[in-house]
C-alpha cells in the first residue's frame, strides 16, 4: 500500500462517551487494559501494511497526541518516508475549527497534495475490529472504482445508527441513506439485513481533491461524507461496496462503534468472555500499543476470606490485588485492589486505588480516582447518581471530580492521562 496515504479521523468531541471524554479525547480513551481506543485502527494500518498516515486531532488531544509519538513513532521507518503523524486543525484554508468529516479532511488537502498518493483511505479512530486494508485496495483497483466503502451485515433495527447502502448485484453502490429511521433498503447478500457503512472509505485521490473542493464552496452542506459527499457522487462516480472480511477469523463479525458508554462498556466486557470474538491474543493480527514500565501482576494473601483472585478478568502490568476478589473485570496499568474488597463487571482505568471492604459492580472508574474504605458502587443507581455519573443502562462512572472533593490529597491534578 506505499501508494496509498491513510487519514485516520480522531479529533470528535466524543460527546456520548462523556464523562470519559471531559479531559481526553475519545480515540485516547483506554480500551483493554494495556490500550487506547486508536490502538486498534492504527494496528490494522500497521497489519495491512499501510506506513503513511496522518492522524488529525482536534478536541483535548494532549494524552492522544503523547501517546502516539510515544508509542508509535518508532513502528515505521522515517528514512523511508513512512510516518504516523499528528495533524492539529492549522487553519490553513479556513478560519474555522473541523466542521465535519468531510471538512477535517478538505482542510489538510494541501499535506494531502503533497505527499501525491494515488489513494486515500479515510479512517475513524473509534471504532474496535480486525480488517486488512489491503485486500480492499486490491477490490477497488480490480473494479475499477473510484470510491469503495467499506460495509457490514446490520438489522433493520440498527439503521439509525448507521449509513445504509442500496447494493447492486455486481458491488456497485446504487443508494445511500445516512441513518434513517426506517428504510428499505436490504442486503442482496441477506434480504432481511441492511448493508451498513463502516465509515471506512477509499478514494483515488484525483476524485477525492475536486470533491471535497465543491463540497467547501456549498454553504448548505454539512461537511460529511455520510451525509453529504457519499449520496451527492453515487450518479457521476463508480463507487463500490466492500464486503468486511474480518481478521478475528470468527462466525461472527466483529465490528463495534464504542462512541457510547453503553457500546464502550460492551465491548470491554466483550473482551473478557471465555472465548472472545474480539481476540486480543491473536499473533496473527497483533494489536500495539505504547508500553509503559511497570512491574507484573501480583496476586496477594492466600487466607480463608482474604485470597487475592481475578477470574475472568484482564488485570494489567503493575497491578495488585491484594486479598480481594475481581470477577469480571478489566484493570489498566498500576491499579490495586485491597483487602476484603469485591469488584465485579468494572472497568478500571490506570492508578485506581480501591480501600478496603469496598462492593464495585458494573462501574468504570477513571483515572487516577481513589475509592475510599467501605463504598459501595453500582449496588443502588439513586445513591450512586448523588454522587457520580450513572447512565441510563445503569453504568456507574467514578471520575476524577469525586476524588478532588473526597480526597483531594491523593490526586495529582497535573498527572497527564
Amino acid at each position: 500500500m506505499k501508494d496509498t496515504l491513510g487519514v485516520l479521523l480522531a479529533g470528535g468531541a466524543g460527546e456520548r462517551l462523556y464523562p470519559l471524554t471531559r479531559d481526553r479525547a475519545k480515540p485516547a480513551v483506554s480500551f483493554g487494559g494495556t490500550y487506547r481506543i486508536i490502538d486498534v485502527t492504527l494496528s490494522n494500518c500497521v497489519n495491512s501494511g499501510l506506513r503513511k498516515v496522518f492522524i488529525l486531532t482536534q478536541y483535548k488531544a494532549l494524552s492522544l497526541n503523547r501517546h502516539v509519538r510515544e508509542g508509535w513513532g518508532s513502528v515505521v521507518a522515517k528514512d523511508l518516508g513512512e510516518f504516523y503523524e499528528i495533524m492539529p486543525p492549522m487553519k490553513r484554508v479556513s478560519d474555522q475549527w473541523y466542521m465535519g468529516t468531510a471538512d477535517a479532511v478538505y482542510q489538510n488537502i494541501y499535506s494531502i497534495g503533497s505527499e501525491q498518493p494515488k489513494h486515500v483511505l479515510i479512517l475513524s479512530g473509534d471504532h474496535i475490529y480486525k480488517m486488512n486494508y489491503g485486500l480492499m485496495q486490491e477490490q477497488h483497483i480490480a473494479s475499477g472504482a473510484d470510491v469503495t466503502i467499506a460495509s457490514i451485515l446490520i438489522t433493520p433495527q440498527e439503521a439509525e445508527r448507521f449509513g445504509c447502502m442500496e447494493i447492486g448485484e455486481n458491488g456497485r453502490v446504487t443508494g445511500f441513506e445516512e441513518k434513517p429511521t426506517q428504510t428499505k433498503l436490504r442486503s442482496p447478500i441477506n434480504p432481511e439485513m441492511i448493508a451498513g457503512s463502516m465509515g471506512v472509505y477509499l478514494f483515488n485521490t484525483d476524485v477525492l481533491l475536486p470533491i471535497l473542493l465543491k463540497d467547501a464552496e456549498d454553504k448548505d452542506s454539512s461537511h460529511d461524507f455520510g451525509k453529504d459527499i457519499i449520496p451527492r457522487i453515487l450518479d457521476q462516480y463508480r463507487v463500490y461496496a466492500y464486503n468486511f472480511i474480518d481478521e478475528n477469523h470468527t462466525e461472527a463479525q466483529y465490528w463495534r462503534d464504542v462512541g457510547t458508554l453503553e457500546a464502550y462498556y460492551e465491548a470491554q466486557m466483550d473482551l473478557v468472555s471465555v472465548s472472545p470474538i474480539f481476540n486480543l491474543y491473536d499473533n496473527a493480527w497483533p494489536i500495539r500499543t505504547r508500553q509503559p514500565q511497570y512491574p507484573p501482576a501480583k496476586f496477594v494473601f492466600a487466607e480463608p476470606g482474604r485470597m487475592g483472585m481475578a477470574v475472568d478478568s484482564i488485570v494489567s502490568a503493575g497491578s495488585i490485588v491484594s486479598g480481594s476478589k475481581l470477577q469480571s473485570c478489566v484493570l489498566s496499568q498500576d491499579v490495586r485492589v485491597n483487602s476484603y474488597s469485591h469488584v465485579e463487571s468494572s472497568i478500571l482505568f490506570g492508578h485506581v486505588n480501591v480501600g478496603r471492604h469496598c462492593r464495585i459492580r458494573r462501574a468504570i472508574i477513571d483515572r487516577n480516582v481513589h475509592i475510599p474504605e467501605g463504598s459501595v458502587i453500582g449496588y443502588n443507581a439513586e445513591d450512586d447518581k448523588q454522587k457520580y455519573f450513572v447512565s441510563d443502562s445503569g453504568i456507574t462512572v467514578v471520575t476524577r471530580d469525586y476524588s478532588l472533593f473526597e480526597n483531594p490529597v491523593d490526586v495529582d491534578f497535573f498527572t497527564s492521562d
